[in-house]
């Protein structure tokens, strides 16, 4: 499917237990078992409060849900890319990278300067082909003892950063 055939929108709280649905199996088909996702689940159902922040999804024509992102101001300056997911049968198809720009043009527009990102392991190359750098770990919000990679990328004043990765 390319990705013409793909449409994006706010997310709704008619949305919510899609959407917590999709992070999980998303989540999933990075080899995690059972038990650790047992461990992940109250961390990634999506409350009715994420729709305060910028929270985009991508669906196909028909209505499927294929993907979803994030993003939480944190202050005046610095922002956070707190949920990104899209469908293990979706991915190779620009969906994160097209979600990722709707919030990068809506940081710019708000005058940030930075976003961080907490980062499955797994995850990191495609957040650094959209210029996020690994600057630290961080602890997981789900599992004790297990550290993520910490992201940020650093926003240009009054320049697009929106990057065609």
């Amino acid at each position: 499917m390319s990705q013409e055939n793909h449409r994006f929108r706010r997310a709704t709280v008619l949305d919510l237990g899609s959407l917590t649905a999709l992070c999980l199996l998303s989540k999933q088909s990075n080899g995690y078992d059972d038990a650790f996702m047992a461990q992940c689940l109250e961390e990634l159902r999506v409350r009715p409060d994420w729709l305060e922040d910028e929270f985009w999804l991508a669906e196909t024509q028909d209505g499927e849900l294929v993907g979803c992102a994030r993003l939480r101001f944190e202050g005046s300056t610095q922002g956070e890319i707190a949920t990104c997911f899209v469908h293990p049968d979706h991915h190779g198809k620009s969906i994160g990278r097209r979600l990722m720009n709707r919030l990068l043009e809506s940081a710019n527009c708000s005058g940030l300067s930075s976003i961080v990102l907490d980062a499955d392991p797994n995850a990191v190359p495609f957040y650094e082909k959209m210029g996020f750098q690994v600057i630290d770990e961080t602890p997981s919000g789900s599992i004790p003892g297990r550290f993520l990679p910490l992201t940020e990328l650093c926003m240009s004043p009054n320049k697009d950063r929106t990057p065609s990765a």
